[in-house]
């Protein structure tokens, strides 16, 4: 029972929102998962639940996938990601949490009430900041979705070009990550029924997520996407 609620019932949900917006779906499950593994043990788990979400959802928009737009910016949020990795158990990041919280709810706002039209190309410091800053949370906790949303969507004319980006990204992120928490010894073999529970869950999710967004455009997954990113923020203030 313990498993059904904390493992399977998130990670339906997880692969819907997944499905819809393309993130959020660690922050879901981090709101579960530490009630019953470690925080570092807990993102590792979630990532790996994922991935079949993730396969199914590059394959599915695959004819829209330009790497170009993807490798540079795996590059810097990498070797941040890597970095965080090792400081995992020493660092108090409380404080930077709570930043990165109120920064992102004062982005969900304007962007939702001020700025109608979010798809715009940053500079190219800005981007380079997203991926810093989104590669380290990423490293720590296995949240490193809200910005790097943010970053693609300012790049995409269509929810296909939106999605096939994201969700190619973030495949080569868990390849890229969860070899070396298993090289650490953050994940292991013990993790491994609770990473199949969490699979059947997500890819249930995938599947009503693809129905739900077969009804959708890019503007009203933009307007989701603003949404999570302050939802992802509240997350970050109160944790």
């Amino acid at each position: 029972m313990t498993n059904f609620i904390f493992v399977l019932l998130p990670a339906v949900l997880a692969g819907i929102v997944q499905g819809v917006t393309g993130f959020g779906s660690a922050i879901v499950f981090m709101v579960f998962l530490p009630t019953i593994l470690p925080i570092p043990q807990s993102a590792g788990v979630a990532s790996l639940i994922m991935s079949v979400s993730n396969i199914m959802l590059a394959w599915r928009y695959r004819h829209s996938i330009k790497f170009k737009r993807i490798i540079w910016p795996f590059v810097v949020y990498a070797s941040v990601a890597f970095m965080a990795l090792q400081l995992v158990n020493s660092i108090n990041v409380h404080l930077l949490k709570s930043m990165l919280g109120g920064l992102l709810v004062a982005l969900s706002l304007y962007f939702l009430f001020v700025k109608s039209e979010g798809r715009k190309h940053y500079p190219i410091y800005i981007a380079i900041i997203f991926m810093i800053v989104s590669g380290f949370f990423n490293g720590l906790f296995g949240i490193g979705g809200p910005l790097t949303a943010l970053y693609f969507l300012s790049l995409a004319d269509t929810k296909e070009e939106y999605l096939a980006s994201i969700q190619a990204f973030f495949l080569i992120d868990q390849l890229y990550i969860t070899s070396i928490r298993f090289y650490n010894g953050i994940l292991g073999l013990n993790d491994v029924p609770l990473i199949l529970l969490g699979i059947v869950g997500g890819v249930i999710g995938t599947m009503i997520a693809n129905r739900i967004t077969v009804h959708m455009n890019i503007s009203m997954i933009q307007k989701c996407v603003f949404v999570l990113i302050g939802v992802s923020g509240v997350f970050y203030l109160v944790q």
